[in-house]
């Protein structure tokens, strides 16, 4: 896949996020799935999302963490 191809799909991909917030973790999913198809192919990743996929699986894991009194 071209590179021009992934950064269009992951702008699609951002664009879903932010129309439809309660499908964050599909769409985590796919953020991840296609930066690491870049990864794969030594593709300069874009900061942002790479942050934002940061950010998205650490709000993921602290929800998951049990809570304790």
């Amino acid at each position: 896949m071209a590179f021009d191809d992934l950064k269009a799909e992951l702008a699609l991909l951002i664009n879903q996020m932010e129309n439809q917030p309660e499908d964050r973790h599909e769409l985590y999913e796919q953020v991840r799935e296609k930066l690491n198809e870049m990864r794969a192919f030594g593709m300069p990743l874009p900061e942002d999302l790479v942050r934002l996929e940061e950010e998205l699986e650490a709000e993921f894991a602290a929800a998951k963490k049990p809570k304790t009194s």
